[in-house]
Parts: C-alpha cells; sequence; structure tokens
C-alpha cells in the first residue's frame, strides 16, 4: 500500500515537472511568434515607404521630362524669333535709347512729385498735431479746472444717453416721438420742390457711403492700424445693420420715431465700442443717416399724398359717372313721362269734346291735373339737363353716425348725385356699421366752393389731422348751421341725430345680458336670416 501511494506521488511530481517544462516551451514559442508579427509588420511599413518613395520618384522623373520638353519648345521659339528680328537690332538699340531717357524723364518727374508731396504731408500732419496739441492742451486746462466733474459729466451724457435706449428697447417708443407729416412736407416746400426728394434721398445715401470710404464715419484709439481698423470696422457694421433695418421702415408718419430708435442705436454702439479702444460712430455720420430718414419720410409722405390724391380723383371720377347717368335715365324718364301725360291731356280733350255738360265738369277737373303733372314734370326734366350741364351744380350734406364715430363727429360731404340721399345710403351700406342721420341736405349751384367753404372755416376741427380729405370734423351741429347762415345759406334742419339702428341694437344688447331666453330667440334668429341671406346669394 504504501508503495502504491509513492508511486502516485512520484508520478504527480513527473507530470508537474513536465507540466512546467511544456509552459516555458509555450512561452518560448508565443514570444518567437510576436517577434515575428512584428517584423512582418515593420516590413509591411518598409514596403509602404519604399513603393512611396519609387512613386515620387516616377512623378519627379515625369515632372522632370515634361519641363526638359517645355524647355526644349521655349528655345525653339526663341531661336526662330532671334532669327526674325536679327535685321531690327539697329532699330531696336533705337527703341531702347528713347525708352531710357523716357524712363529718366518719369523718374525724374515722380521724385520731384514724390518731394512735393512728402513735404504737403508733412505740413498737414505738422497742422494736425498742432490742432491735436491745442485740443489735447484745452482739455488738460478743463480737467485741471473742472477735476473729475468735467470727465464725470461727459460720462454721465453716454451712460444717460444708452439708459434711454435701453429703456426705449425694453418699454417700446409709443407715441412720444411722433412727428405729424406736415411738418416734412412745410420743410421741403420752403427749400425744394416735391418731385427732387427721390434725388435728394439718393444723394443723402451716396454722402453715407463716401463718408463710410472717407473714413468719416468712425474713429477708435487704437495706435496699431490693424487693430484700430478692425474696431471701425465692428462699430460701422453694427451701426449701419441697426439704421438699414429702422429706414426699412419709414412712413409718412413714424419720422419721430424712427429718429429716436436711430439715436439710441448711435448710443448704444457707442457704449459698446468703448471696450475696443473708444470705438465709436461719428456725429457727422450720425447727421447724415438721419438726413436719409428726413428725406425717406418725405419721399414717403409725397407717395402717400399721390396716391390719396389718384384715390380722390378716381372717387370723383366715379361719382361724376354715376351723376351722368341718373341725369341720363332722368332726361329719359321725363321724356317718357311727358308723352304720357301729353297722350293721356289729348284724350281728355277729346272726351270733354262729346261729353254733356253734366260729364264736362269731371274731364275738365281730370285735364286740370293732368296739366299740373305734365308742368311738373317739364320742371324735373329740366332740373335734370340744367344740372347735367352745370359741373358744379349739387348738394352739400352735413351727416353723422353716433354708433360709429360717437357724438359731434360730422361729415360734411358733396355730391352731384340727381338723387343725393342715393350717395348717403352708399357711404353707410358697408364702411360703417350703422346708416348715417342727414341732418342738412344743401342745394347749391358751387357745391364744390361751398364744401371748400365749410372745411376751411372747421380746419383746426378735422377728426384726422394727417389726410383732411377724410371730411369729418369734430364740433357741435350748432357750429356748422351758424357758419352757413353767415354765408346766407338757409335750409331744413334736423338736429337731433335718429340713430334707429344704433340705439335699437343698445337696447337689444341690454336685453340679451338680461333675459337669456331673448338672447337664445336673438340667436336663432340671426341664424335662420344667415340662411336666407346665403339662399339669396346662390340662386
Amino acid at each position: 500500500m504504501e508503495l502504491l501511494f509513492i508511486g502516485a506521488v512520484a508520478a504527480l511530481i513527473y507530470f508537474v515537472v513536465q507540466g512546467a517544462k511544456h509552459q516555458k516551451e509555450l512561452a518560448k514559442v508565443l514570444r518567437e511568434r510576436n517577434e515575428l508579427r512584428a517584423r512582418l509588420d515593420r516590413a509591411a511599413e518598409h514596403e509602404s515607404k519604399l513603393r512611396a518613395e519609387i512613386m515620387a520618384l516616377h512623378e519627379e522623373a515625369r515632372v522632370a521630362a515634361q519641363r526638359y520638353v517645355e524647355q526644349s519648345n521655349l528655345l525653339d521659339t526663341l531661336r526662330a524669333r532671334l532669327e526674325r528680328y536679327q535685321a531690327l537690332s539697329d532699330v531696336e538699340a533705337e527703341v531702347a535709347r528713347l525708352s531710357d531717357d523716357i524712363k529718366q524723364q518719369k523718374d525724374s518727374m515722380l521724385r520731384t512729385t514724390k518731394q512735393r508731396l512728402e513735404q504737403a504731408e508733412v505740413r498737414l500732419s505738422e497742422a494736425l498735431d498742432e490742432a491735436r496739441r491745442i485740443v489735447d492742451a484745452a482739455n488738460v486746462r478743463a480737467e485741471e479746472i473742472a477735476g473729475e466733474a468735467f470727465q464725470a459729466a461727459g460720462r454721465l451724457k453716454e451712460l444717460s444717453d444708452a439708459a434711454d435706449a435701453i429703456k426705449h428697447k425694453i418699454e417700446g417708443y409709443g407715441d412720444a416721438y411722433i412727428i405729424p407729416t406736415y411738418h416734412l412736407l412745410d420743410d421741403l416746400a420752403e427749400e425744394i420742390g416735391y418731385t427732387e426728394a427721390g434725388q435728394k434721398l439718393k444723394d443723402a445715401r451716396d454722402m453715407t457711403r463716401l463718408m463710410v470710404k472717407n473714413g468719416q464715419a468712425a474713429v477708435c484709439d487704437y495706435a496699431e492700424p490693424n487693430r484700430r481698423a478692425t474696431a471701425i470696422r465692428f462699430v460701422i457694421d453694427a451701426f449701419n445693420g441697426k439704421v438699414d433695418s429702422i429706414l426699412s421702415r419709414a412712413k409718412s408718419d413714424n419720422h419721430g420715431t424712427l429718429e429716436k430708435e436711430i439715436r439710441d442705436s448711435y448710443a448704444l454702439v457707442n457704449t459698446n465700442g468703448a471696450s475696443f479702444r473708444n470705438a465709436r460712430i461719428t456725429e457727422a455720420y450720425l447727421s447724415a443717416r438721419l438726413l436719409e430718414l428726413r428725406w425717406a419720410a418725405t419721399a414717403q409722405a409725397i407717395r402717400d399724398q399721390e396716391r390719396e390724391e389718384q384715390r380722390r380723383l378716381r372717387e370723383q371720377i366715379r361719382e361724376e359717372e354715376k351723376a351722368r347717368r341718373e341725369y341720363e335715365r332722368a332726361l329719359k324718364d321725363a321724356a317718357k313721362e311727358e308723352q304720357t301725360l301729353r297722350k293721356a291731356m289729348e284724350k281728355a280733350q277729346e272726351q270733354i269734346a262729346a261729353a254733356s255738360e253734366a260729364q264736362r265738369a269731371e274731364f275738365e277737373a281730370r285735364l286740370a291735373e293732368l296739366q299740373e303733372q305734365l308742368r311738373q314734370a317739364e320742371e324735373k326734366n329740366q332740373r335734370a339737363l340744367s344740372m347735367a350741364q352745370q359741373t358744379r351744380t349739387g348738394h352739400v350734406y352735413v351727416i353723422s353716425n353716433i354708433g360709429s364715430f360717437g357724438e359731434d363727429v360730422f361729415k360734411i360731404g358733396m355730391t352731384r348725385r340727381l338723387e343725393p340721399a342715393d350717395r348717403i345710403r352708399e357711404l353707410g351700406d358697408a364702411s360703417v356699421p350703422f346708416e348715417f342721420d342727414v341732418h342738412a341736405m344743401i342745394f347749391s349751384e358751387d357745391a364744390p366752393g361751398l364744401e371748400k367753404q365749410l372745411h376751411r372755416h372747421f380746419l383746426r376741427q378735422q377728426v384726422n389731422k394727417v389726410n383732411p380729405r377724410k371730411e369729418f370734423f369734430r364740433l357741435g351741429l350748432a357750429d356748422i348751421k351758424q357758419e352757413l347762415e353767415v354765408l346766407g345759406v338757409q335750409t331744413h334742419w334736423t338736429m337731433t341725430a335718429q340713430a334707429r339702428e344704433y340705439r335699437e341694437t343698445l337696447q337689444i344688447e341690454q336685453q340679451i345680458l338680461e333675459n337669456p331666453a331673448v338672447a337664445a330667440e336673438w340667436t336663432r334668429h340671426q341664424m335662420e336670416l344667415e340662411e336666407v341671406l346665403e339662399e339669396a346669394v346662390t340662386e
């Protein structure tokens, strides 16, 4: 038993020793394999480098061959040219001599001009230095006198402008800077004719571009030229970007607001530019861009005025065309009515001649009635003919619309329609929610003149202070009546506005608020009415 145990232990020791030996051999084999792999990688890398070098040598050889061909061709060309011009060698020599003389004269003139330019630049530089010394001395003296207060005052102004600009950017501009259009137009009338506004705007824009090109738009305290140019370009781009955006919104009625926006942009850009050695937009360039805005707003105002004038002319043409059609229709109807009445009168006269004494009185009464109708028809015909022939004959009307415009707002207008009430109905059909009330309808042989007199007298009472063509005035009806009496115009007046639709609407709204049943009934009725209207349109 002991022998068996000893044998087993010996066998175990043998296998352990053999296993360790095999592990060493395996590790050696692995190391050799790794070394071989590394050598293969290095060989592959070396091969790749060699291939690259070979390709580079091939390319160099190809380029060298190409250069050789080019040089050979050039040599052949030069030889041919030399043979061709060999006979002209004397001429070329003379040309060369003259060229040298001209070059010497040019060099002499250039040297003289350069010397003069340098002298002028020196004098200019000395003058600028002297001006700077004077300004610097004045500033130093001011600082000595006022101390820090001088610097603080200037800085306070900059910070105040920047604070206002930031406030406007946050809260908006509102109506505080609105300038009425007529200010611009008055200035324009005093200085130039309005047809030059477009050219003035173009000149202003050319001036701003020229100032940028000549370095007058911005300044900076950097001594190094490249940094100074970069800082100046930064503030110019920032300011122009803001101003161009503002100018794109220029209209005839927002000049004041946009001017303040430009000034605020100027303050903000200069405040931000202080970090770049006081890079800032010049006041001269600010003024140039504000001039651009002024002419842009002026040109826009003139264009709006021309559009309004064209709209008024188109409306006048439409109104006169309607009046002409009315007159023609009235003349035709009157002629037809006269013909009918004359036939009826002839028949009545025949009946009178054949009637008995008892019937004659009845037929004579009928004849008298027909004669009166004929007289009225002739008068109507004559009035229509007269109004058609007289282009200034018409009616001046005074109307109001409390539901649309409130109390004490009246429209004073003129129409040449034969039936002026048609014009009033047109005004109330679609443009306003309620119909107009007529307070006076005045026939005049010079309706445009009477209308113009009233508009001038009540000029300060215009509701629209920008566009007087709207013809609405805020005043009392008694004031209009009094002025017409002063002008010697007598007419029938309705002093109280009926405002029927408006007052009925107020009552319905109150009932709807107080009674849900009324609200439901009103809604149902409106829906049914809408369906009826839609069916009528489709038919």
